[in-house]
């Protein structure tokens, strides 16, 4: 993830740059609240985006592209609350902090404790509002698209046994990844700067953090950062949607 002070950076040059003042271990600044969140995160996702598209399913037992939609906005909502917002936050300031002379926060559980003794409880959740609309938004696309993807395969390659195989669910993930992106990438620009230290003194609220950016640094500013969001999410979708895939085959052929 880039910092708006990163955004004009290219990404070989950021990361040589960290390894030769911070270190190898500076390029894991931040990792402790990554690694707990993300399987929480996925947890999350799936099991309510499960439980809606079994809620939302029609008579005869289909799910329309529009209902898809409408499970992955509610499991990106659950997400966001329970899961992303907070280790988002954490995440972003321990960043940020790493990249001072003179970091404040020695670890993932120091800088948790020292956000909320310093700014309340209410500080792991700044940003509320722009991380449930980004993972709402990333939800309701990421599932769609790869729903409405695999249903192209399935009717193109007609596989024998009525299932994509590992390598084109991969692939059919992480072209669902690369649509996510490109569709959400302006709202993942405002939660970040909506994250990030001192933000509550510079930003009223999101809205304003949008306008500010277009306004000083132009629309093109909040597809920054897209490069290295972009590799994440392609390969991240394609190795949680080919795992879910075949967990959910195990499960119902127990």
């Amino acid at each position: 993830m880039q910092s708006p002070g990163q955004a004009n950076r290219g990404v070989v040059a950021m990361i040589v740059d960290t390894v030769k003042t911070r270190g190898v271990a500076g390029l894991y600044a931040g990792a402790g609240a990554q690694i707990a969140g993300t399987g929480l995160k996925a947890g999350v996702r799936f099991m309510t985006y499960d439980t809606f598209k079994e809620m939302l399913r029609t008579d005869e037992g289909k799910l329309t592209p529009g209902r898809t939609m409408l499970a992955g906005l509610a499991a990106g909502t659950v997400e966001a609350v329970i899961a992303v917002t907070p280790s988002e936050t954490i995440k972003t300031k321990l960043i940020q902090d790493a990249a001072r002379p003179q970091p404040l926060y020695t670890s993932t559980l120091d800088g948790t404790v020292s956000i909320c003794r310093t700014e309340g409880f209410g500080g792991i959740y700044r940003g509320l509002g722009p991380t449930i609309l980004k993972q709402a938004s990333n939800s309701a696309v990421r599932f769609t698209s790869f729903a409405m993807l695999q249903s192209v395969a399935l009717e193109t390659l007609k596989p024998a046994s009525g299932k994509l195989s590992a390598t084109t669910t991969f692939a059919t993930g992480a072209l669902a990844g690369l649509i996510t992106v490109y569709t959400t990438m302006p709202i993942d620009n405002v939660k970040t700067r909506m994250q990030s230290l001192g933000a509550g003194a510079k930003y009223r609220n999101s809205l304003d953090c949008l306008v500010s950016i277009v306004r000083h640094e132009g629309v093109q500013r909040l597809w920054s950062g897209t490069t290295p969001r972009l590799a994440r999410l392609m390969l991240s979708g394609g190795i949680v949607f080919s795992v879910y895939e075949t967990l959910m085959g195990v499960m119902l052929a127990l």
